[in-house]
């Protein structure tokens, strides 16, 4: 073998390596924030539900377009047939373990928490045009469909990827799953043939994922963030929106391969430098460019100077508001960018962890931020304590539980395109049926 050829390590090896069961710990804490988060809830809708209700929606928009775009990074990664995340990539995987939790969720402001949470439940709507836009039936409708689809293609995409491990590996995992496992090896072909088969169906999944998620966040974005006020619209506001929280999937993605690396240990090898470089320059690429559509947004309203867009920037930049403006737009941007300028801020740990954190805390606000002065409007005090954090508390304790859930009942690791000697000729498709090459342009 010359000097200069990565060793590939063996199935055996990545499944030694990556099989460490989670501890019931983990499990028990995220158990105990979600029911400390359902108990808040639960006092808040007697107490001050137009609170919880907003603190409900914002962490949604925050928690499940997150997770939507982790699955929509996974699909561009088979998109442009990368390499460099096998060893990592299944970790954001694992996002889709909280898609149809957040469908849930969704039906459940919908058809319980409408009247705190959208305008159109109160008053009256400032144009015909925005009465049969957001009429309810209408809104829910196509909101439902095009989540639902969302939701669907992610679980499929994740499925085919699964499957691919599941297939040729010994049985393991969590006995919740035993039966998703035995159905995925069901009709499980030779190796070979199943790489080249799998890559081909995921290649035209992974498009429609990605399209869908462009155009399915912009209407969801409309709907349920910027149409929280039935007096402002922005062309660009849907971008924004959901390459914020693209930007959120690549930090918590850093964030969550520091803890599988910390945690598994022997894993050494396997996840490297080079990962979190990689990981590094995508979160400082996307957070300059969040940057840009934020800043490209406001300087557009600027010097438009019209009131009845002027006005929704305005509130959110004068008391009580504007310091959670100003705070969650330092966090995002500013502190990540100059913070991640250098390669030894990226592999650095303890400074990548500063940094993702800093800019899914300010995501966060931003989120806040969005809702919030829509439903208040001018206050003398911020809208923030006990109902807010504890209905954050909620969300974080579903996403670890559902997160650690999926991690602990399939491969962690892409075993197959990290040790078979197939895994490369996906870089030449071939029919997966005859096995012969396809034209380069297919």
């Amino acid at each position: 073998m010359s000097l200069h050829t990565p060793r590939v390590p063996t199935a055996n090896e990545v499944l030694a390596a990556s099989s460490k069961p989670i501890p019931k710990s983990f499990k028990t804490t995220m158990a105990v924030l979600f029911a400390i988060g359902v108990i808040v809830f639960i006092i808040g809708l007697f107490a001050a539900p137009d609170r919880v209700w907003r603190a409900w929606h914002a962490n949604w928009l925050f928690w499940a377009a997150l997770s939507q775009a982790g699955i929509v990074v996974v699909a561009v990664q088979r998109i442009t047939t990368a390499r460099w995340s096998r060893a990592v990539i299944r970790f954001m995987e694992g996002y889709v373990a909280f898609l149809p939790v957040a469908f849930i969720f969704l039906l459940i402001t919908f058809f319980a928490g409408k009247r705190y949470v959208f305008p159109w439940a109160t008053e009256a709507y400032p144009n015909p045009e925005k009465a049969t836009y957001y009429n309810p039936v209408f809104m829910f409708t196509r909101d439902i469909v095009i989540y639902g689809l969302m939701v669907t293609l992610g679980i499929w995409y994740v499925y085919k990827s699964v499957r691919l491990d599941v297939g040729h590996l010994p049985e393991w995992g969590a006995g919740w799953a035993a039966g998703i496992r035995a159905r995925m090896r069901d009709g499980f072909r030779d190796e070979r043939r199943e790489i080249h088969s799998t890559h081909s169906l995921q290649g035209k999944i992974a498009v429609w994922t990605v399209i869908l998620f462009g155009m399915g966040w912009s209407v969801l974005a409309w709907d349920l963030s910027m149409g929280l006020t039935l007096h402002f619209q922005s062309t660009l506001y849907s971008w924004w929106f959901f390459m914020g929280a693209w930007l959120c999937a690549l930090m918590l993605f850093g964030v969550i391969v520091m803890g599988w690396d910390r945690f598994l240990g022997s894993a050494d090898g396997l996840i490297t430098e080079t990962h979190y470089h990689d990981i590094g320059k995508l979160c400082f690429a996307f957070t300059a460019f969040w940057g840009y559509l934020t800043f490209g947004q406001y300087l557009v309203i600027w010097y438009g100077n019209m009131g009845e867009e002027t006005w929704f920037m305005r509130l959110r930049l004068i008391s009580p508001w504007k310091w959670v403006t100003v705070a969650s737009v330092v966090l995002v941007f500013f502190f990540p960018f100059f913070g991640l300028l250098s390669r030894a801020a990226k592999v650095f740990k303890p400074t990548m962890l500063l940094f993702a954190l800093c800019s899914l805390v300010g995501m966060w606000l931003m989120r806040y931020i969005e809702m919030y002065p829509s439903g208040y409007g001018v206050v003398p005090n911020l809208p923030f304590g006990l109902w807010e954090i504890g209905v954050l508390l909620l969300y974080i304790g579903a996403w670890g539980w559902s997160y650690a859930v999926f991690m602990d009942a399939f491969p962690r690791m892409r075993v197959t395109l990290m040790t078979s000697p197939y895994r490369d000729e996906v870089q030449v498709p071939v029919n997966p049926e005859t096995m012969e090459p396809l034209p380069a342009h297919e």
